[in-house]
């Protein structure tokens, strides 16, 4: 049986009857004040904090060179023979204080509604590319046939067209195109010639949406067979 007293000056004192050794020594460690818990020196605490702050100046035998537009600070001085992880360490965090000095005695500060901004200058330093340059795409078969003719191209009028019916501006193909107007018309002519030669009264909605749709897959077709030949001249 284990029985729990109030002890003087508020404490819980522990007192273990017919319990093993192992449980008479944990009463008498709580007993003794292992779970007492302190609060330490609030001024003792900071005056420690404080002496342990490393200067925010930095002196080298060679000064620093800077390229402030990349974030970059140069240290030419050279490290010791055999440096270890300490003084690597503290010459990262030179150079990175002496970088945080520059920047704030040299550089406009701004002051915007997503915070204080730093304006930094045009980058000097080179630096090379993430990825490599783009390679030049292989001329098409047109374009081949049109250098050798000399075709140049035609100068665009732009994509849209005025429809004099609706008042406004439409695209000129595509959805709701200009060129899609014989499928809305409710009455359209009847080409006598083609009835002629066919015996049918053709349907011109019909005939234009079959056209639409096979200039489209002829052109697919061109498309993937100027793909095929630059891939066989390339």
């Amino acid at each position: 049986m284990t029985d729990v007293d109030m002890a003087e000056g508020g404490g819980i004192a522990i007192r273990s009857a017919d319990s093993p050794p192992t449980a008479v020594k944990l009463a008498d460690s709580i007993n003794a004040g292992a779970m007492d818990m302190t609060t330490p020196n609030a001024a003792a605490s900071i005056a420690e904090s404080t002496t342990g702050r490393l200067p925010i100046t930095v002196e080298k035998p060679t000064p620093y060179t800077f390229d402030l537009g990349n974030l970059l600070a140069i240290d030419p001085n050279p490290l010791p023979r055999g440096a270890d992880e300490a003084t690597l360490s503290a010459t990262a965090r030179d150079a990175a204080q002496v970088l945080i000095n520059q920047l704030l005695t040299t550089c406009e500060i701004k002051s915007t509604s997503d915070g204080v901004l730093l304006q930094l200058p045009t980058p000097t330093t080179p630096l090379p590319r993430e990825k490599p340059i783009p390679t030049e795409k292989p001329p098409t078969k047109w374009e081949l046939f049109a250098k050798k003719k000399g075709i140049k191209d035609k100068k665009r009028d732009g994509k849209m067209v005025y429809d004099e019916a609706t008042g406004e501006w439409v695209p000129k193909w595509g959805y709701k195109g200009k060129n899609k107007d014989g499928d809305t018309q409710w009455l359209v002519e009847v080409d006598a010639k083609k009835e002629l030669e066919t015996g049918e009264a053709g349907d011109s909605r019909a005939e234009g949406r079959r056209e639409r749709k096979e200039k489209v897959r002829r052109n697919e077709r061109k498309q993937r067979s100027n793909e095929r030949n630059a891939r066989k001249n390339g």
